[in-house]
């Protein structure tokens, strides 16, 4: 089976991104905390954005494979920018309307010594830009090193 300039390749280079951004989250967190917690790999938000990792990453493995004036590429990179809009936009904004749901709530709980009535909201959704710009040069770079030097991936 080829895998070398192939959707594989693109698939593969997106993935590994993706996890390796996850990782590095898993990683910081134990540096910050002394303490290991498997939850930040599944959860969305952080250092660096593994969404905006994993469409870059797949972007760039098609201009690699494609070239850059491929309508292929074209697709992957609209795809890509949609994405990067959504974590650095939608979901940050969806991530601040949580966190000021919250603390309406504590408050209200406090004042008024009631029970709290529901489990807070993830508050932790979107990206800043520098999130998603971190993500971005992952994602430029895991494809990079999958296309140039293939025989990491022999290897595996």
């Amino acid at each position: 089976m080829q895998f070398f300039n192939t959707g594989l390749e693109a698939l593969c280079s997106g993935l590994l991104a993706a996890v390796i951004a996850q990782l590095i989250k898993v990683i910081t967190y134990l540096c910050t905390h002394k303490k290991i917690n498997f939850k930040i790999f599944t959860t969305t938000g952080g250092m660096p954005s593994s969404h905006t990792a994993g469409v870059i990453a797949l972007s760039t493995s098609v201009a690699l494979i494609e070239g850059i004036d491929s309508m292929l590429f074209a697709v992957s990179l609209g795809f890509s920018l949609i994405v990067m809009q959504d974590a650095s936009g939608v979901r940050r904004a969806a991530g601040k309307t949580a966190a000021t749901l919250n603390r309406l709530v504590d408050e209200f709980v406090q004042k008024n010594h009631e029970v709290k009535p529901y489990t807070a909201l993830k508050e932790l959704l979107g990206h800043t830009p520098l999130e998603v710009f971190c993500g971005a040069i992952l994602g430029i770079f895991v494809p990079l090193v999958v296309h140039n030097y293939n025989f990491l991936i022999s290897l595996i």
